[in-house]
């Protein structure tokens, strides 16, 4: 009986830890949600859900109704206020992820017109270069002109030597 006061009793713990959740699908999920939140056929089946319980709870005998239009739908509003309560959050959540790739192809424009920049630049200053040198180069025309002038001298020359 002694051995057993000496080692403590185990403790059986409860691991309240929340499951892990992968940030990526969850905000995947979020998107596709939201991306729906904002379409017209949304729209139009939450309108068409909104009538069909107004008009059961107002047109039904009373023993089938289940929220009273006396109460003011008590029941609708609330399970309006709840999709809200839950289409806000998971809106922000898609924004920040668009905000995110937003961020991302920002940079990346922006390293691309750097890039472009100094391309740009290297190739305004191999063409400068280019121009600089061939000032230095005698052009086809500038050969052919030269060579017309010397002909136009030898022609001009040779009837005087003849006469």
């Amino acid at each position: 009986m002694t051995d057993r006061l000496s080692i403590p009793r185990e403790t059986h713990r409860i691991d309240l830890r929340f499951p892990h959740l992968d940030q990526d699908a969850a905000g995947r999920v979020s998107e596709a949600i939201a991306r729906f939140l904002g379409t017209p056929r949304f729209l139009i089946w939450l309108t068409l859900f909104c009538a069909v319980w107004i008009a059961w709870n107002t047109l039904m005998p009373s023993g089938l109704r289940f929220d009273s239009a006396s109460h003011g739908f008590t029941a609708l509003t609330l399970m309006l206020s709840l999709q809200a309560s839950y289409a806000a959050p998971l809106i922000l959540l898609a924004q920040n992820r668009q905000d995110d790739r937003d961020r991302v192809l920002a940079e990346q424009d922006r390293t691309q017109a750097e890039r472009n920049l100094s391309d740009t630049e290297y190739l305004a200053r191999e063409i400068s270069a280019m121009r600089l040198s061939l000032n230095d180069v005698a052009t086809r025309d500038f050969v052919r002109s030269e060579l017309r002038n010397l002909l136009d001298e030898l022609e001009s020359e040779k009837p005087a030597t003849d006469s």
